[in-house]
């Protein structure tokens, strides 16, 4: 045979041989795979089987929960139905017993009522004159015991007043700290424009940092128009601040290197104002022989107000009045003007020393070496230590002068004069009242009353009666103190 149909038979003899070996194969493997589907849905039923059984037991579990839970439920509802019947039983009792107890009030008012109309006929007196007649029967067999007793209850309230003033002052303080407190240490510093606050404050707050740290004052810089605050305890540190600002906002070249020289310049020129405002007013006033420390602390008073008054101005004053008095009694003119001029000098340096400002007064009185009498005098100007001279009494009284003369206070004339008329006419508005004089710019009043129309004890119940329309009827300052003056004279003829 030919090579070609020898390999051509072999083809298909090989193609023949590998078709059948397939078919067998195939045939095996569908064996296998149909033998491990059956294996497979086997143990699923089994599986399937154990889930059933599972959430059989979990249902079971849960019914016998639920069942548990309603019959809680029922017992509570139980107890709640029994505990609204006994408060709905409660409820119509306490009714029951209230219109037992409304009509009882009522037949016992009906009772009181036919009992004051049954001593009325006896007596011949209503309620109201029976009342008067004894109250006045009472008030004259027993004036003096409850004269006595008003005075103990007087004390005994006077006392416990104290003791609330003090709480209700602190309170007030708390309350009015903030505006005092900015009325007194703030000062506003206009400017050319709002474009300026940028340079005051400077890249990062250099600028503003570096004013605050130099000056020992607080730049409150907010959206207030055209306007800078300066802040500070110290006046005379404000002063030098509000200079400084004024001199930079005029210069324009506002930098940390230029506010540090304008301060030290502003601080010159108010050390200068200082001194020469001490030396004046000594001058003024024509005290000799102060010390150069003492006279520079007087100068810086410039800077204080009380009450609306200037400090060094009511110094100044204060020495005129004294120096007055001094030369009408005949006492040391020098010695009673130089204790008036520095009477408040401790007012100068308060804030910078422990106690009130006379303790710092007499304090810096004694570094500087002044005599004693002229310490005496600053520590008695408002009677926190014996007056141990007549010069001293003068200082006090040239100081109560200044202080309560018309407009020294923030007052006009005009509502001075009012205040003392209308304070004279309330007196005088009371039956038994001779006449009233209204005294200390008005914080004291003396009424004199006709002592046959007025006995003691409507003397003290006219001076209530009096504080209280004063207090109901005028806005005034501070406490008006009331004082009735009953005098009974008696006057014989010896022959």
């Amino acid at each position: 045979m030919e090579p070609f149909t020898i390999a051509a038979i072999a083809g298909l003899v090989g193609v023949a041989g590998g078709y059948i070996a397939r078919q067998q194969l195939l045939t095996r493997s569908g064996e296998e795979l149909e033998s491990k589907k059956k294996e497979i849905l086997l143990a699923a039923k089994e599986e399937a089987l154990k889930l059933k059984e599972e959430a059989e037991k979990v249902e079971a579990t849960r019914r016998k929960e639920l069942g548990e839970i309603e019959s809680r439920l029922r017992q509570k509802e139980s107890v709640l139905e029994r505990q609204t019947e006994k408060n709905e039983q409660d409820r119509q009792q306490l009714g029951t017993r209230q219109q037992r107890l409304a009509e009882s009030e009522k037949n016992l008012g009906e009772m009181k009522q036919k009992q004051e109309e049954q001593l009325a006929k006896i007596a011949k007196l209503s309620r109201e004159q029976a009342r008067d007649q004894l109250l006045t029967q009472v008030e004259k067999d027993y004036s003096g015991d409850i004269m006595q007793k008003i005075r103990g209850m007087k004390q005994q309230m006077r006392q416990q007043v104290e003791m609330e003033a003090k709480e209700i002052v602190g309170t007030v303080i708390e309350r009015l700290a903030t505006e005092i407190t900015a009325e007194m240490t703030v000062f506003a510093v206009h400017l050319p424009n709002d474009e300026i606050k940028g340079k005051i404050i400077g890249k990062e707050g250099r600028n503003i940092q570096t004013f605050e740290r130099a000056t020992g004052v607080d730049l409150v810089i907010d959206e207030t128009p055209e306007t800078v605050m300066v802040s500070s305890f110290d006046p005379v540190r404000r002063a030098v601040a509000v200079k400084a600002l004024q001199l930079l906002i005029k210069d324009g070249r506002i930098q940390p290197a230029r506010i540090e020289e304008v301060v030290k310049k502003a601080q010159e020129q108010i050390e200068a104002e200082i001194v020469e405002a001490g030396e004046a007013a000594v001058q003024e006033v024509g005290v000799i022989s102060l010390p150069p420390e003492i006279t520079r602390v007087l100068g810086s008073l410039k800077f204080r107000t009380s009450y609306g008054q200037n400090q060094l101005q009511h110094a100044i004053e204060v020495t005129h009045i004294a120096g007055v008095l001094a030369a009408e009694v005949g006492t040391d003119i020098n010695l009673t003007k130089k204790g008036a001029l520095l009477h408040d000098i401790g007012k100068a340096i308060d804030h910078e020393h422990e106690g009130s400002h006379v303790d710092a007064g007499v304090e810096l009185a004694q570094k500087a070496g002044l005599n004693e009498a002229v310490i005496n005098c600053i520590a008695a100007s408002h009677e926190g230590a014996e007056a141990k001279s007549v010069e001293a009494i003068l200082v006090r009284t040239a100081d109560a002068i200044s202080a309560a003369r018309p407009g020294a206070r923030r007052e006009s004339s005009e509502q001075y004069i009012k205040r003392m008329s209308d304070l004279e006419n309330i007196a005088d508005s009371f039956t038994g009242v001779e006449k009233s004089f209204a005294i200390q710019a008005g914080r004291e009043i003396r009424v004199l009353v006709k002592p046959e129309v007025i006995d003691d004890l409507t003397a003290m119940k006219l001076a209530r009666e009096v504080a209280n329309k004063i207090e109901a009827t005028l806005q005034h300052p501070g406490t008006v103190k009331v004082n009735v003056i009953r005098e009974t004279r008696f006057s014989e003829i010896a022959r």
